[in-house]
């Protein structure tokens, strides 16, 4: 059956068209409020100057490894609900305890990006938080309860636009500024000891695993769910790799680009949005509009995942708790701390991720492969 399955591996036709909405779905998960603001960047790889890049490097390699990962048991296992394979890596209790804290912490996740569409408002265009949030909230409830599958669709036809706004603001400024990145480096240490940037862990490359466990905690049951909508496991693995390297790349930019304008940036809510007016007002309002649909792509499945957790798509019990979860998290979004939040919150969940990679690792080490024996055998199946 081994080398079946291995022949059907070779034979399986992937479709060009997929594999980019795949990894659109993925780079939109993870382009939220954090990302687009660059708040998250300068926390988890500015901070540390040139370190910082070796970060970002570390994470393409990881995210490729877990994106794969969740993409081929999702599609071999076809779970009834995506936060099953928790259980799958972990065994049945500590695979219920990941599943119990991943939709908690999933769910705080989703108030944080309602805070960042808040403050991006509130910066860009000097509205009140409740505009930029409330119409967050409003849009995040309204696509969930169009379903999942239509989500997908949406956000990756829409991603790789966002991508490229990301790409040319990077490369903008690193055009005009990317001498300075010598001198800036040396000016970070002390900006981060007088606590204007904050960092995430006392050294890069735990500042790395937290980033990669947290995003995983984003990611696991989401891209369960989207693997089992792929015709095959080629299909499943190139959508997770193509979308890691879009992410990966995207990191490196926006941290070369912010090292580049450090003095500007340090200590801002929103350090993006101030490269963007730098190189000209519309680019401004253009990268603000790009940060909401950002922020949008990441709060849909992460109110979407809590939900569905506790019942099944479609069902008058979802649409309740979607709607309960989402007004009262967006409430809770208008008043919190934006970058405290980030600090705080991601870098404690990111710790718990990390325990998942481990289990993980070893579980790629001892199959020698993504999949059990047994998910192997079911890949027999018709497609």
């Amino acid at each position: 059956m081994a080398q079946s399955t291995n022949q059907r591996f070779v034979q399986e036709k992937v479709s060009a068209g997929r594999v980019i909405v795949l990894a659109g779905a993925f780079v939109g998960l993870l382009i939220g409020s954090g990302f687009a603001t660059g708040q998250e960047i300068m926390q988890y790889f500015v901070s540390y100057g040139y370190a910082g890049i070796l970060g970002a490097i570390a994470c393409l390699v990881l995210l490729a490894f877990v994106g794969m990962s969740f993409t081929s048991v999702g599609n071999a296992e076809q779970f009834e609900r995506g936060s099953e394979i928790y259980g799958y890596y972990c065994g049945p209790y500590l695979g219920k305890f990941y599943d119990v804290f991943s939709n908690i912490f999933v769910y705080m996740s989703y108030i944080i990006m309602i805070s960042g569409a808040a403050a991006t408002g509130a910066q860009q265009y000097g509205l009140p938080r409740l505009a930029g949030g409330g119409l967050m909230m409003a849009a995040s409830i309204l696509c969930v309860l169009l379903g999942l599958k239509k989500f997908i669709n949406i956000i990756g036809t829409i991603m790789p636009v966002v991508i490229t706004v990301c790409l040319i603001l990077a490369l903008i400024v690193l055009s005009k500024y990317a001498g300075q990145i010598p001198t800036n480096q040396a000016l970070i240490p002390g900006l981060v000891a007088s606590g204007t940037i904050k960092r995430v862990s006392v050294n890069w490359f735990m500042a790395t695993l937290s980033y990669v466990g947290f995003c995983m905690l984003w990611l696991a049951a989401f891209l369960a769910e989207t693997g089992r909508t792929c015709k095959g496991q080629k299909e499943s693995r190139w959508g997770s790799l193509t979308g890691a390297l879009a992410f990966s790349v995207a990191v490196i930019l926006l941290t070369l680009a912010l090292m580049s304008k450090v003095p500007a940036v340090a200590g801002a809510d929103i350090p993006s949005l101030i490269l963007a007016n730098e190189i000209h007002p519309l680019f401004g309002n253009l990268y603000s509009l790009m940060m909401f649909i950002g922020i949008f792509t990441t709060a849909v499945p992460l109110l979407w995942n809590p939900c569905a957790r506790f019942a099944k798509e479609g069902t008058p019990r979802f649409r309740i708790l979607v709607l309960g979860l989402g007004i009262a998290g967006g409430i809770i979004g208008l008043f919190v701390e934006f970058p405290q939040l980030i600090n705080i919150l991601y870098g404690i969940n990111g710790y718990v991720g990390i325990l998942l990679l481990i289990l993980m690792v070893v579980h790629f080490v001892r199959y020698g492969g993504f999949l059990k024996p047994s998910s192997k055998e079911k890949l027999g199946r018709p497609l």
